[in-house]
């Protein structure tokens, strides 16, 4: 049954894609679906996009990341390649971003995001190790063109206030090199 549900979800996500004129991308890299992580990412593309945000959960993806020709896999970097803003979101694993979101990001070509923005948002235990998973994914987001945005790192002490963090994010990106 749990696959069944997984595999229409996965369905349904790979035709809401297909449909979506996406401009601002919301990605989670948590494996977890449905994660704080996902939810902090999501607060953070509303408080920086005028337009809705379309999500991508690589934890829904799950397994098909790893599936060549997987159609939610596929309509992913679709979407990823459409938009114009990205909010990357991951928390701190073994001091960089997951490795669901690295498969994920794997699928782009050099240069993919060229002409894109994307704002990292990284949850972790203590700052000190978002701050190092940072530098990862910042480093990985630009070998593949994009701009950044502010960088939006929250420890599992502020997770509790997303909103704040989000305004936090939406200040940061309103007065740039401030």
């Amino acid at each position: 049954m749990l696959v069944t549900y997984n595999t229409y979800r996965l369905n349904r996500l790979y035709e809401l894609f297909k449909e979506i004129d996406v401009t601002t991308l919301v990605v989670s890299g948590n494996p977890r679906p449905g994660s704080r992580t996902l939810k902090l990412a999501v607060a953070v593309g509303e408080a920086l996009s005028e337009t809705p945000v379309t999500v991508i959960d690589a934890g829904e993806i799950g397994a098909g990341l790893l599936t060549p020709g997987d159609e939610a896999t596929a309509a992913a970097v679709e979407a990823l390649l459409e938009a114009s803003l990205l909010v990357v979101a991951t928390p701190t694993y073994k001091g960089s971003y997951t490795g669901v979101l690295k498969v994920l990001l794997d699928n782009l070509q050099a240069n993919a995001l060229a002409g894109k923005t994307a704002v990292p948002v990284l949850t972790a235990g203590v700052q000190p190790q978002a701050d190092a998973a940072a530098g990862h994914l910042t480093a990985l987001l630009t070998e593949l063109g994009a701009t950044l945005g502010p960088t939006v790192t929250a420890t599992e002490a502020e997770l509790g206030d997303i909103p704040a963090i989000a305004a936090r994010a939406a200040a940061a990106a309103a007065s740039p090199g401030a």
